[in-house]
């Protein structure tokens, strides 16, 4: 039985971890011949599954994005996932963050759909996945300020597209979760655990403000790209879909 995403062709970012690791390994599961991208090379070593191939991309360098769709020919399916968490306020972020935050969580993204765009409007198809969040316009979190606002900007983004395109058979929809249990996610605990008292500590306070009691997988993150890059989801579009496990009740 062919998969779900059997013939098409995906690029998928940020790949080497996370929530576009096992993202790719799910769209090569479905059937997809993926081309899964990060700048960290040496992480993607590890990442095998029959129909994916891996690459070097580094989503800040406009030139590496051209050459990257360039070698592909076709992208069927662009997952958006490349990102980072500041951990700030509006009076500590400073302008250095603001560019990073803004150049990777944002600009990173309108280029990557920039690069794919012709040829999909071209084929009268493609799907558009982007990595937002529940920390955006959705719902303000402490200490989140320019992760909050940029992925408020990437709904922006999102809805943007699909209203330009909807006629034009493009779909565009973002991903909105909670606290993901990722590596990045690891990262931030550690960087907490002074303050919380240990690492324990600070893991329970992550946890804590989920209202299941629990982290979100990378896995069940995957599974909602993968629907929404599906034929199943043909008629959603322009969609900001919060999967946090009840964080914004």
């Amino acid at each position: 039985m062919a998969g779900r995403l059997a013939g098409k062709r995906c690029l998928v970012t940020a790949a080497a971890q996370g929530i576009g690791r096992a993202t790719a390994l799910a769209f090569a599961a479905e059937g997809a011949m993926v081309v899964a991208t990060d700048r960290d090379v040496a992480k993607l070593a590890d990442l095998k599954a029959p129909g994916l191939t891996t690459r070097a991309l580094d989503v800040l360098d406009p030139g590496a994005i051209t050459d990257a769709v360039a070698a592909m020919g076709e992208v069927d399916i662009l997952f958006n996932c490349a990102g980072f968490v500041h951990q700030n306020t509006v009076l500590t972020a400073t302008d250095e963050e603001w560019d990073f935050a803004f150049d990777l969580n944002v600009r990173s993204m309108w280029r990557m759909v920039k690069a794919v765009l012709p040829g999909m409007l071209a084929r009268s198809r493609g799907t558009i996945v982007n990595m937002s969040s529940a920390c955006s316009s959705i719902k303000g979190a402490p200490n989140r300020f320019l992760y909050g606002t940029t992925k408020a900007a990437v709904i922006g983004l999102t809805k943007s597209v699909a209203t330009e395109y909807v006629t034009q058979g493009i779909r565009c929809n973002a991903i909105c979760p909670g606290t993901v249990d990722t590596p990045s996610l690891g990262d931030r605990i550690a960087a907490n655990a002074a303050v919380a008292g240990s690492v324990e500590a600070a893991r329970a306070a992550f946890v804590a403000r989920q209202a299941m009691g629990r982290l979100a997988t990378a896995e069940e993150m995957a599974a909602l790209a993968t629907y929404l890059a599906s034929d199943e989801s043909a008629f959603v579009t322009g969609q900001a879909i919060v999967i946090d496990g009840g964080w914004t009740l």
